[in-house]
């Protein structure tokens, strides 16, 4: 019994903790480059300012990331707001919104 509810601790665990896992800021920062910057006109550190980090949260628990982007940058075509992709950007502009202190290297 006790495996048994081990097992289904471990389960609930990864399952929580699966999309944050998945994230990555860096991956985040060579989407916005590739899938963004050129129909933005912005560097990515500066789409990342219009918010804070609780504002971004807010907008990616909303489920409206995709629409913020659009409204940043009504140039960018659908095909680059794959839902796949959101939880990078989102990754990637939390962690430079403008309340975080961190800027990135590049973009």
């Amino acid at each position: 019994m006790f495996l048994f509810k081990l097992l289904i601790s471990s389960i609930l665990l990864m399952s929580f903790s699966f999309s944050t896992l998945s994230a990555d800021v860096h991956k985040g920062q060579k989407l916005y480059l590739k899938k963004l910057k050129s129909k933005c006109k912005l560097k990515g550190n500066v789409i990342a300012a219009k918010h804070t980090v609780s504002e971004w949260e807010d907008i990616f628990e909303a489920g409206d990331l995709s629409k913020e982007i659009q409204d940043i940058c009504p140039k960018v075509k659908d095909k680059s707001l794959k839902q796949k992709y959101m939880i990078h950007y989102f990754d990637f502009f939390k962690e430079y919104g403008s309340d975080s202190g961190n800027v990135p290297s590049c973009g």
